[in-house]
Parts: structure tokens; sequence; C-alpha cells
């Protein structure tokens, strides 16, 4: 016979893939997954084998009657102290014996447990008394110290609250913030620092919480088996911009989804649901990868199986390993799905080649990786994905509750002119009705209208269904946990509670970063931290491979150096969301953070380093695992301005139109010029004119005519930063 799927012979006898996959493994036959090959001739063999011994095993567990005389049988009795003394006696006073003063000791049966032989008296004195032995006290048993639980301190805590939860008082906490150097008030939020600090000067052991920390992201809910019914699988489409991940989904769904779109581009989060072999599976389409890092960021775990697609012409791309790194995060199994196979040129092999280097092997090399060689334009293997896409998903078992109060999570939310915001959301447990109250992070509401992803209005959605809900009171953030509460009140002072922590937060992190360069040593030495994540960006892949070979050789005794992710580009929010969620830093070499990802790298506390001299980089982390950070150059960045047209005077050259957007533009600055996150050029300004006057400086706000020294390739678009540098003598605190 010929070789088979698993899952194809499961069919053909009834049973599940599972239960296969068991009976083979039993039989020594090896199959990983579903979708392996075996020959049917064993696969046969295996399931007769398996049916036999179930029967076999039926017979061997019926219970076998115990014999009487064994249960009957018993363990002799011990001699009790009456039966003892009366044995002593030769049974009574007949037959003419001496009779015998007989002494009953009560205490026999007693030292019968404990054993040994009882206690004998002390001599008697010439007075007649005895000699009292002196009573010796039992050692006294050691006992183990009960160390003391940890004390729960909310993260943006106040000093009042600090100082009633440590039992101290106020002036007490703030006499010794003093003498640490921190002015505050009674009311002011401590950074986590400075309650650690606190508590340590106190010996006070705390745990430091935060919001993170208290959502409800995964909740084990204790549902019977009986409870549970099936839910559809939720899958998400990642992968490289025009890969064809919207063309894809779309030839699935048979829509035409992509021709409303700008480009062909996806612009927002989409959620849809198809059917196949009678079985449905909702699909999470992404524009690129921001909003799954925000999903990681928060904890949200909502995707069962992330779908990798890459086209089989270009191949794997940056994105696309992005991709991956996200979906490895996220913890969840991937499909990888080669697309555009009908096209010349197409390479499903590269592609497979490609991948296997980055530790995706293939099922069909021996590695557990599923691959699919589709086309959306043609819709060939199409049923073959979505047959793979359930068989990766039939051994997760899933499962959910659809009689419990509603709970899952935000896929998109959106502030709609007409009708207010609009909240995405997809059902994991339970079903979600019309009228119900919700609440979702800082956000609460109660659902007055709710559509399928059809645009449909529906009355009730159960688990695994994506849904879009009117009754926000604002718009609430991607992959926020959300869930049904009693009433309105209950949602209004669960999200006021939410958003109130969050706010507190929020100082406490402006007041103090998560991990600095600086502070690696002096944390290392104190064993808070073994390895330093970092997220590595570059110009070019040539500098971007040069800096990875350089940093592998810096030395790693007392820290170890963990590159999570390393991509060519500027510094975008991604970068920041995921280096926030992996307590990382980020590197960049030749490359700016963009105006985004700086506000949110100061929102969240990250460090970000930007570098133009590749040795300076291995520099710095060489001396800040040996601890002997010197003074460095730091720079303040003054303003941006961005050049609105450009002007070709014969006299002074090219003369950039610019507004400035954000502080101000001085004339004795610096300026780096940056095209699309990546820095062109640095250098002086040559002259700064407004209207027609020289002027020093131009505030934010106002437009102006700069000549930059020595550089004439300025384009409409270009972002001019200025900034001044300074020397700063670094301190280990």
């Amino acid at each position: 016979m010929a070789k088979k799927r698993v899952h194809e012979i499961a069919k053909a006898e009834g049973l599940t893939s599972k239960e296969l996959l068991a009976a083979l493994n039993e039989a020594g036959v090896e199959a990983k997954a579903a979708a392996s090959s075996v020959e049917e001739a064993d696969a046969l063999k295996a399931v007769a084998a398996a049916r036999g011994d179930g029967g076999a095993a039926a017979t061997k567990t019926e219970p076998k009657p115990k014999p009487k005389a064994a249960a009957k049988a018993a363990a002799p009795k011990k001699k009790t102290a009456k039966s003892a003394a009366k044995a002593s006696t030769g049974g009574g006073t007949g037959g003419g014996a001496k009779k015998r003063r007989v002494v009953i000791d009560s205490q026999a049966a007693r030292r019968d447990q404990m054993g040994g032989p009882p206690p004998q008296r002390p001599p008697r004195r010439r007075g007649g008394r005895r000699r009292r032995p002196l009573l010796e006290e039992p050692p006294p048993k050691a006992e183990e110290p009960i160390e003391p639980e940890a004390t729960k301190v909310q993260s943006g805590a106040t000093v009042r609250e600090v100082a009633e939860l440590l039992g101290l008082g106020s002036a007490e906490v703030i006499k010794k913030l003093m003498m640490m150097g921190e002015m505050a008030t009674l009311t002011q939020t401590l950074t986590d620092e400075s309650i650690k600090a606190i508590a340590d000067e106190y010996d006070r052991k705390i745990e430091i919480v935060t919001t993170a920390d208290e959502e409800p992201e995964a909740p084990d809910y204790d549902d019977s088996d009986a409870s549970l019914e099936d839910r559809p699988p939720v899958v998400t489409i990642m992968g490289h911009v025009d890969h064809g991940k919207t063309s894809l989904l779309d030839a699935i769904r048979e829509t035409e989804v992509a021709a409303g779109e700008a480009g062909g581009i996806t612009q927002h989060i989409g959620a849809y649901q198809v059917h196949h072999d009678e079985k449905t599976i909702t699909f999470l389409d992404t524009p690129g990868h921001a909003a799954f890092t925000a999903m990681r960021a928060r904890g949200a775990k909502v995707t069962d199986i992330a779908v990798v697609v890459v086209a089989a012409d270009d191949g794997v791309m940056p994105q696309t390993k992005e991709a991956i790194d996200h979906a490895r995060a996220a913890d969840v199994p991937i499909l990888i799905a080669v697309n555009k196979i009908d096209k010349d040129g197409a390479q499903p092999d590269r592609v497979r080649n490609e991948l296997a280097s980055d530790g995706l092997t293939p099922e069909d090399w021996g590695g557990d990786t599923v691959y699919c060689d589709v086309s959306a334009k043609t819709h060939e293997g199409l049923d073959n994905l979505l047959d793979m896409i359930l068989l990766v998903t039939d051994l997760e078992e899933l499962g959910a509750n659809p009689d419990a109060p509603a709970s899952g999570t935000v896929i998109e939310s959106q502030l709609d002119p007409g009708r207010g915001p609009v909240v995405s959301i997809l059902i994991q447990r339970g079903t979600l009705s019309i009228g119900d109250a919700l609440v979702a992070g800082p956000e609460w509401g109660r659902v007055r209208a709710m559509h399928d992803f059809m645009g449909d209005r529906v009355e009730s959605a159960g688990p695994g269904m994506p849904v879009e809900v009117l009754g926000f009171d604002g718009v609430a953030d991607a992959g926020e946990f959300i869930q049904v509460v009693e009433n309105d009140r209950r949602a209004r002072q669960l999200a006021q509670e939410r958003a109130n922590r969050l706010k507190t937060e929020a100082l406490a992190r402006r007041g103090a970063r998560k991990v600095s360069l600086e502070e690696v040593f002096s944390r290392a030495q104190e064993g808070d931290i073994k390895e330093l994540n970092i997220v590595l960006k570059a110009d070019v892949a040539g500098s971007l491979e040069a800096l990875q070979d350089e940093i592998a050789k810096v030395p790693q005794e007392q820290v170890g150096i963990n590159i999570i992710h390393s991509q060519t580009g500027g510094i975008n929010e991604s970068d920041v969301m995921l280096a926030s969620a992996s307590d990382a830093i980020i590197i960049g070499f030749n490359v700016r953070p963009l105006a985004d990802a700086r506000r949110a790298g100061e929102r969240e506390g990250v460090d970000i380093r930007t570098y133009s001299v590749i040795y300076k980089i291995t520099e710095d982390l060489r001396n800040a695992m040996e601890g002997m950070l010197e003074a460095v150059e730091v720079e303040e960045t003054l303003g941006e301005a961005e050049v609105k047209q450009t002007f070709k005077a014969s006299k002074v050259g090219r003369i950039a139109g610019c507004l400035v957007t954000d502080g101000k533009v001085a004339r004795d600055a610096n300026v780096r010029l940056i095209r699309e996150g990546t820095v062109i050029w640095d250098g002086r300004i040559g002259s700064l004119r407004r209207f027609k006057d020289n002027v020093q400086e131009v505030e934010e706000g106002q437009e102006c005519g700069i000549v930059l020294e020595g550089y004439a390739d300025v384009k409409e678009g270009d972002v001019l930063e200025l900034y001044r540098t300074k020397q700063v003598e670094q301190t280990l605190e």
C-alpha cells in the first residue's frame, strides 16, 4: 500500500487524529503530527491492535472475588496486661498450687505501645525516702522561622499609601526620602525604585504589583467537561507587506475586501469567519505587526495559530522575520503559507530553505512546521490550507462554556463620527447579548447594538465569534481583556479604578526607566538581572550583520546579551512595545526613533540609544558589563522641522522651506537630516531665515527657510532634527 497522511486514514477508519497517533506510537510507528505520512498497512495494523487490546483490557478489568479465608485472616492480637497476669499464675488457684501475690501493672499496655521495660525505682535512703532523680527538661524543639509574607504595594503608590502599607509614619517616610535626596509630598507618586529603597531601609519585604499583573488576561475558569462545547479556532494572518495576506483571506472568504482598501494594503484589523468541513474558523487579518505587538505587550494571547504568509517569488523579507518573532513571543503554533506559486519565478523550495535556517523545518524534511503551497489568484491549495489549520488546532481540543458570563478580547476600536466609539470584540467564553454591561480596562459601556463581520445586526454572540459593539464611553485599547459584569454601576467602578491605576503607574514610569545601560552592572551585582535583552536596529543589512558579530564578542561572564529582535530601518513604535514587553533596551546604528516611537519610549520607560560609530556600541556594552561607564557625550534634542518645499537660489544653493513641528530651531545647533527614519546627513545650519530676515531661533508652529552647510540634497518630506551635545558624568546608582 502507498503512504497516506494520518488524518486521511483516521477519517476513513472513523477515528480522531489524536487517537490514531496514539495507536501508531504504541505500535512503534513514528508519526509526529496529523499531517505526517505513514504506510497505510502499518496504520491499519496499529488500529487493529489497538482495538484488540481494548477488548482484552475490558476482560482483564473484571474484578475477581476475594477468597473468604483470606478475608477472615487477621493478625494475632497482643496480650493485654490482665491476660499476661493470668498466664503467670498458671490459670487459677486450683491443683493445690501455692497462692502467690500478683501485682497488676496498669502501665504495661502503654509500655507495650511505647516499647522498652518499665523504669526502675531509685534506691531507698536510710531515712526511708527514695532519692528522686533530677528532672531533666526535654531539649526545646528548634522552631523553623516563619518567613513573613511580602506586602503587596501597587506601582505608583503615594507617600501616604506606602507609609500605611509598611506601618510607618508619613513624616518618617518623607524624612527618609529627603535623606535619599528626593523631595516628596504626602500625595506624590513614588517610583518603584524609591518604594523598594524605603522597604530595604526598614527591612520590610514588599512586592510591587502593576495593573498588568492583576489583569485577568488568561483567567482559569473551573468549567466542567459537560459544560464545554467546541469553539472555532482563532487564526492570525501575518507576513510581509504585499505578500498577499488580504488577497489570500479574500480568496478564502470569496468576498471583495481588498478592492475597497487603499492601495491593496490593510488599513485596519479585520476579523472574519469561514466554514470548512462543517466547521467554523475565525481569521484575524493584521496590517503589518503593530497591532499584534500591542497585544503581546499587554499579555493577551488571542490567537490559537499564526499563519505566516510568504510570497514564493519574493522569499523571506524583513517583516516576515518580524512576524515570526512576534508569533514566537506570543507562544502560538506557526503555519507557513507559501503564496503566489502561480507566478513566474516562484521558488517554494527557496522559502523552505530560508526558513529552515531560522528553525522552521518542514515536516517533509523531518521537522514539525507545516508548509502549504497556495495561490490566492487561482485558489490552488486553499482547501489543503484549511485542512492543515483544522488539523493543527484539532490536537489543542479547543472548547468554551457558552452559558457563562461573556468575556473576550478587544480586536480593534475606533471613534466613528456618526456612531461614537466602535469596539470589535472576539468572544472567547460565554455569550454576549444586547443590554449587557461591559468593562474593558479603563473603558466601560452597555451593549446597545452588535454587528457581525458581514455588517448584519445580531442579538447575541457565542465563543469564537467576532462582533462589533456599540455603547462604550471611550475607545478601548487593542488587546484589552473585556468582561461582562452585573450592572452599569459595577462596570463604571471597575473602569474608574483601572483608569486611576494606569495614571499613577504612568507617573511612576516617567520618573524611572525599566532598564538602562548604566544600571546593568549594579543590578547584576545584586542579582536582579542575569541577561540584557536588546532590540537592534541599523540602516543597512551589512551594518546589522557586523553589529551582531561585534556584540557576540563582548564578554558575558556576569550578564548575558540576548538580541531578541534585529532589523534594518528606523526605530518605530512596534520596536518600543516589543522592548517594553521584554524589559529590553533599544540600540540604533545610523537610525533615529520616529516621533511616535520617541513618545512611546518616554511613556513606557524604554532606554533608546543611537550611535553613529560601530565600535562605540560594543565599547559601551563592554564597559556596562564591567561597571566602568565613563563620562559620555549626551545629546539634547532642541526640536524638529519638516521640509514642506524646496527652492533653488543661485547665490545660496538649495533652500529648504520648513515648518517647525516640535520645539525650536536654533541657528547655532547641530542638525541631522532624516529620511524615512534613516539618518542621511549630519552637520550644521548654514543659514536660517524667517521671511527675508536672518534670525537666531524659530519657535514651534512657525515657518522658516534653512540652508544646510555643505549639503544640498534636501527633499520634501525630510525631517530636520536639531540638537546640541554636552558631556555628562555617568554614575552607578
